[in-house]
């Protein structure tokens, strides 16, 4: 079955990424704002569409508003809910059209979606997917520049 959707629990994710906003709290604007810069690339690069869900009792005060659109969604868990509860829902939801993969360090949140026949993944591995898949796109793009070069000074000589 296809891979339909990726749903990536926010602060789940920017915990097991120091790298992101080095210095930043991981629940400040700013480390959102990374997080979704590198994860639309990634989304952009495999074309899956992506949501990613914040817990919060909806948006924190100042956040600007949120870009989502249906290929890279970016949700904040109202109040008494849960990002998990949101992905739940949303897996729930989706299992007529294919499988989601669920991005999240809570064991029991990855085991609830594997039994309604999602996937699931670790953070630590879907970092590790997001950078080299970056990585083999931007080897690709260098590669296919390159070929367009020499092919455009041999045409010009």
């Amino acid at each position: 079955m296809a891979l339909v959707r990726i749903l990536v629990d926010g602060y789940s994710l920017l915990h097991s990424w120091p790298e992101l906003a080095p210095g930043k709290p991981r629940h400040s604007a700013a480390a959102r704002e990374e997080l979704i810069y590198w994860l639309t690339r990634y989304r952009d690069a495999i074309g899956t569409p992506l949501t990613i869900v914040f817990d919060g009792g909806g948006a924190p005060v100042g956040t600007p508003a949120t870009h989502s659109t249906p290929e890279l969604e970016i949700l904040f868990s109202r109040s008494g809910q849960t990002a998990d509860d949101i992905i739940e829902r949303v897996a729930h939801r989706m299992t007529p059209f294919g499988e989601v993969l669920a991005v999240t360090d809570d064991n029991a949140e990855r085991d609830t979606v594997i039994a309604m026949g999602g996937l699931a993944s670790s953070c630590l591995s879907f970092i590790q997917t997001v950078e080299s898949t970056l990585k083999e796109q931007e080897l690709s793009i260098k590669n296919h520049n390159r070929k367009e070069r020499t092919q455009f000074k041999k045409s010009h000589s």
